[in-house]
C-alpha cells in the first residue's frame, strides 16, 4: 500500500514553500517524481527531496528546467535567489559584473548560436561580453583557476599575451594539453604537473581576450576547451575540487562556443565522475545525462564513456537495477566503437579503460548491495592487464580496487599480494585519488587482524599514505 505523502508547511521555510509549489504543479500535470526527474535530467529522489524541503542547494539550472517543463512562467527561477541563492556554492562573487581591463584590444566574441541554452542569457547584438568574462573572469580573474601564489610568478616568468591570436598560438595550447595529459596519466595531478597545468591555463584562457581573426575563432575556443579539460582533470586528481569544477565548466562553455559536441561530452563526463567521487552521485547523474543530450552526434566511444559515468553514479547510490542497465548500455555502445571516428584525445578510452570504469560501478554494487563481486573483479583484472605504462595511474587504481574487492569479499592473502603490487606503483604517483583508494584497501585489511599478510599490507599502506 503506497505511503501517504508528507504534509508540507509552506510557511515553515523558503525551501518548504518552493517544494510545496513544485509538488502542487507536478501533481496538477499528472507526473510522478520519477517522470518529472527524467524530463528535467535529475533523479526522482532529488525531486522528492526538493519537494520535502530537504535538498540543501538546488542548482539554478534545475529550477529553470522545472519552469520549462511545468510551464510556470519563470516562477522557480524568480524564487531561486531567495530560496537557495545564499546557500549556492556557485554564487557569483561581488565583482562579477566588473568588466575585464585589456586596454583597447578586441576580444574573441561569443556568438549567439551556441550548442544548447546555458544559464546566462545570450548577449544582445553588439554586446561585447565574451565567454571568458561570463564563466571565467567573474570568478575573480585568472587566479580563479591558478593558485594565487603562481599568478605573479607566471606574469614575471612567462611571455606576455599576444595582441593578436595566430595559428602558432593554437598549436601551443594543443601541445600543452597533450603534454599535461601525458604527465597527469603517468605521474598524477599533483606537484609539478599541477603547477605546469595552472600556468598553461592562465596563458591560454587569456588568449580569449586578445584579438582573434574570425577564421581562427572556433579553433581557439576548441583548443582552450581541450586544455581546460586536461587542467581540470589534473586539479581533480590533486583534490582541488572547486578549481576542477570551475575549469570543467569553463571548458564546457568554450566547447559550446566552438560548437564542439565531442569536447562538450568529455567535459560533462569528467564533471560526472568528479561529482560521484566527492559524494554527490545525484549531481553526477545529472552531468552524465547532460553529456548524452543529442547522443546521435557523439561517437559510440563517447556514448560508452557517458553511460559508464551514469553507471558509476547509480552504483554509488546502491541502485542495482539502474547500474546494471547503464553498464549494459555502456557495453553495447563500446561494442560499436570505431577508433577511427574518435578524436585523438579519446584514444585513452580503450578496452582497459572501459573495463576499469565499469568495474568501479560494479565494485560499489558488490560492497554496498551484496552483489556478485566476480563481475567487477574480472573487469578490474582486464584493466590491470591492458593498461600500458603511459597510464600508470589508471593501472594502479584498478589494481588497488581489485585488491580491495578481494580483501572484502574473498581471500585476504591473495588480496594482500595484489595490494603490494599496487603500492609499488602508487608510491611513485602524486595522485590523491590513488592514495584514498589505498586507504580504503587498508580499511578492508583491518578486518583481517589475524591474517599476517593483511596486517603487513595495512602497515605498509599507513606508512605510504602518511608521507
Amino acid at each position: 500500500m503506497p505511503q501517504p505523502m508528507k504534509q508540507l508547511d509552506p510557511g515553515a521555510s523558503p525551501q518548504e514553500w518552493f517544494g510545496n509549489e513544485l509538488r502542487r504543479l507536478r501533481l496538477e500535470q499528472g507526473l510522478s517524481a520519477k517522470e518529472l526527474g527524467r524530463l528535467v535530467q535529475v533523479s526522482g529522489d532529488m525531486i522528492l527531496s526538493i519537494e520535502k524541503g530537504k535538498y540543501p542547494s538546488c542548482r539554478r539550472d534545475v529550477a529553470q528546467r522545472l519552469d520549462d517543463i511545468l510551464r510556470t512562467g519563470g516562477l522557480f527561477d524568480r524564487a531561486w535567489p531567495m530560496v537557495f541563492g545564499n546557500r549556492d556554492a556557485e554564487k557569483k562573487r561581488p565583482d562579477a559584473d566588473k568588466p575585464p581591463t585589456r586596454g583597447k584590444e578586441s576580444p574573441a566574441q561569443a556568438s549567439a548560436g551556441r550548442i544548447l541554452g546555458r544559464d546566462e542569457p545570450t548577449p544582445r547584438p553588439g554586446s561585447h561580453e565574451p565567454v571568458i568574462r561570463r564563466s571565467f573572469l567573474h570568478l575573480s580573474g585568472l587566479a580563479a583557476i591558478a593558485p594565487l601564489d603562481l599568478t605573479n610568478v607566471f606574469a614575471s616568468s612567462e611571455p606576455s599575451l599576444p595582441a593578436t591570436v595566430k595559428p602558432s598560438h593554437l598549436d601551443q595550447v594543443l601541445a600543452a594539453a597533450t603534454a599535461i595529459s601525458g604527465m597527469d596519466n603517468e605521474l598524477g595531478g599533483g606537484g609539478m604537473v599541477r603547477d605546469v597545468a595552472s600556468r598553461a591555463m592562465q596563458w591560454s584562457a587569456g588568449l580569449l581576450q586578445a584579438q582573434c581573426p574570425e577564421h581562427l575563432r572556433t579553433e581557439l575556443f576548441a583548443a582552450v576547451s581541450r586544455l581546460g579539460i586536461v587542467v581540470g582533470a589534473s586539479a581533480f586528481d590533486a583534490y582541488h575540487h572547486d578549481e576542477a569544477t570551475r575549469t570543467f565548466r569553463f571548458a564546457a562553455d568554450c566547447a559550446e562556443e566552438a560548437g564542439q559536441w565531442h569536447l562538450r561530452a568529455k567535459t560533462y563526463s569528467f564533471l560526472a565522475r568528479q561529482a560521484v567521487w566527492i559524494g554527490a552521485p545525484d549531481d553526477g547523474l545529472t552531468y552524465a545525462e547532460k553529456g548524452l543530450v543529442r547522443s546521435d552526434r557523439l561517437t559510440a566511444t563517447e556514448q560508452a564513456m557517458l553511460h559508464t559515468a551514469r553507471a558509476r553514479a547509480f552504483g554509488k547510490m546502491g541502485n542495482v537495477r539502474d547500474t546494471m542497465a547503464a553498464v549494459g548500455a555502456a557495453d553495447e555502445a563500446f561494442a560499436r566503437a570505431c577508433p577511427a571516428e574518435d578524436a585523438p584525445w579519446m584514444a585513452y578510452y580503450d578496452e582497459a579503460q572501459h573495463n576499469g570504469d565499469t568495474a568501479h560501478a560494479l565494485f560499489d554494487l558488490a560492497v554496498l548491495a551484496g552483489q556478485d563481486p566476480g563481475r567487477a573483479a574480472r573487469r578490474f583484472d582486464t584493466a590491470v592487464k591492458g593498461h600500458a605504462d603511459a597510464f600508470k595511474r589508471s593501472r594502479a587504481i584498478s589494481r588497488t580496487k581489485l585488491a580491495s574487492l578481494i580483501m572484502a569479499k574473498g581471500d585476504p592473502r591473495q588480496a594482500a599480494a595484489l595490494g603490494h603490487h599496487a603500492l609499488d606503483e602508487v608510491g611513485r604517483l602524486t595522485s590523491r585519488r590513488a592514495a584514498d583508494d589505498l586507504r580504503q584497501l587498508g580499511h578492508f585489511a583491518s578486518k583481517h587482524q589475524t591474517v599476517p599478510e593483511a596486517s603487513g599490507l595495512r602497515e605498509r599502506i599507513a606508512a605510504t599514505v602518511s608521507t
